[in-house]
């Protein structure tokens, strides 16, 4: 279900200059933006909005209409969700400077905190492309989510690995979700929302920036445990990737290339002054990030109860045996109620009875 608020932050991603900082600042004054949307000017200033800020609310509330921006959505088969929202990905929600408003197609899933950014650059060499390949389709076969961007070179690259090896891969983009760019990959990103998702912090409409693709790569890493450099000249976009990474305290890996070739600069750079781990096979980055054990960990995580009553109960086992008269004291629901929560968990194989009405989590 739609919040009733969400046409109000829709309306505010079209303001230029509100980003996290200043979306803050309205929700600290305001009671929710619907409030902040129709707010006089002096109550923008005493929310700590500067003036050139202002008047830009000021003159989009005269052209852009928050109802018609969730319908145009909806028509284009694109959600949006806020900070607030339990689909925004935890990990993400956890940086500094995280996006207020994220536009999906496509669906994040549990398994999806999993995940390693795969960069590079976009004139890749053979070298490039077969490690770029392998690296990837090692990820995907072990559970791992494939993050990238989307663009030419090792990002297209690394998301189709991760798709032909039946795996789920995530595409951030720097425009709207009904522009895909490069052109040529508007069917890989078809097939990328079919197996994971396409993102972005921009509203529909939006052409690609060149200033937009740096504030890109800092959701590309946020997303991730860490963040892989397969070729990076000097100056590279994966290097304002990899120093996302670095100032949100997430991993880097890299895979080092020949030192005669300037495609790989930056990316031996990396190696050289101890920022990234030097990367050969799969098992290296899965070794780093204890991620061995990540199919069970998956399997695990989609065992957890979605339905409130039955994590209530869950929660309230241990390892310890527990009777049913206690587990309704603890979870304070009638007895019918639990002892048939407990029937279902039982079923589910997350508990089992080790003795009369008395039960343990598995």
């Amino acid at each position: 279900m739609t919040h009733p608020d969400l046409p109000y932050w829709l309306a505010f991603a079209r303001v230029p200059r509100i980003g996290g900082m200043r979306t803050a600042l309205l929700e600290a004054h305001f009671d929710n933006l619907r409030e902040a949307w129709h707010a006089p000017r002096i109550e923008l200033q005493a929310a700590g909005l500067d003036d050139s800020t202002i008047r830009s609310a000021i003159r989009a509330r005269g052209t852009v209409d928050p109802e018609a921006e969730l319908a145009a959505l909806e028509a284009a088969d694109v959600v949006a969700f806020t900070w607030h929202d339990p689909e925004y990905p935890p990990r993400l929600n956890q940086i500094h400077d995280r996006p207020p408003l994220l536009y999906m197609r496509g669906e994040i899933e549990s398994r999806d905190e999993w995940s390693v950014a795969v960069v590079g650059t976009r004139r890749v060499t053979a070298y490039g492309r077969q490690m770029t390949e392998e690296l990837s389709r090692g990820l995907a076969s072990n559970s791992v989510t494939v993050v990238s961007g989307l663009a030419r070179g090792v990002d297209g690259i690394a998301h189709r690995a991760a798709l032909d090896a039946g795996g789920r891969t995530i595409a951030v983009v720097a425009s709207g979700l009904d522009t895909v760019y490069p052109p040529e990959h508007t069917g890989l990103a078809r097939e990328i929302a079919e197996h994971g998702a396409v993102l972005s912090e921009q509203p529909l409409g939006i052409p690609p920036r060149a200033d937009y693709f740096p504030r890109r790569n800092r959701i590309l890493s946020g997303l991730t445990l860490g963040t892989l450099v397969v070729e990076a000249g000097k100056g590279s976009g994966a290097l304002h990737t990899a120093n996302h990474a670095n100032e949100q305290n997430r991993e880097h890996f890299a895979v080092p290339g020949r030192v005669t070739s300037p495609l790989s600069v930056g990316s031996n750079a990396l190696i050289q002054q101890g920022m990234a781990k030097l990367v050969t096979e799969v098992g290296d980055i899965l070794e780093e990030l204890n991620l061995q054990m990540v199919e069970r960990q998956v399997e695990f995580a989609e065992l957890i109860p979605q339905d409130e009553t039955q994590a209530a109960v869950l929660q309230h086992l241990t390892r310890e045996p527990r009777h049913v008269d206690e587990a309704v004291r603890l979870v304070g629901l009638p007895v019918a109620v639990v002892t048939s929560t407990l029937a279902m968990l039982e079923l589910r194989g997350l508990i089992r009875q080790v003795g009369p009405m008395t039960y343990v989590r598995v």
